[in-house]
């Protein structure tokens, strides 16, 4: 599997993201919005910066149950009940990416939600990974 990310000169500097994606690979890992739950299925965490964790590392463990890696995202999105605390909280946020998935960055995008499945959860993630 090939994983090329693309940022062009004439966009806006990528940070935290890259602009354009290319993967080639066999297998389609579609993964559902993770939250901040436990294996209980209760939400964990009361600030952003701590849900946005809880629900990284609950993404990526479904990913590495299907056999990926977090390199092999291609494409995530982030669901917030709270855009300007996802702002604000921005560089937590990229220090908790980079420790956990590392710097090799998907397409992303970020959308403002009025409430989460769980009333509770103030961050959803869900994506799509290409494995070889």
């Amino acid at each position: 599997m090939t994983v090329r990310r693309t940022n062009p000169d004439r966009l806006a500097p990528a940070s935290g993201f890259s602009h354009a994606v290319t993967a080639t690979g066999s297998r389609l890992v579609f993964l559902a919005g993770q939250t901040a739950l436990d294996a209980r299925g209760a939400v964990v965490g009361t600030t952003l910066p701590e849900q946005f964790e809880t629900a990284l590392a609950n993404l990526l463990t479904a990913l590495a149950a299907a056999g990926g890696s977090p390199s092999d995202l291609c494409r995530v999105t982030v669901y917030t009940t709270d855009v300007g605390a996802y702002r604000s909280h921005a560089p937590d946020l990229g220090r908790v990416w980079r420790r956990l998935a590392g710097r090799d960055y998907p397409a992303m995008a970020l959308i403002g939600v009025v409430r989460l499945w769980d009333e509770q959860a103030l961050v959803e993630i869900d994506g799509t990974a290409v494995l070889p």
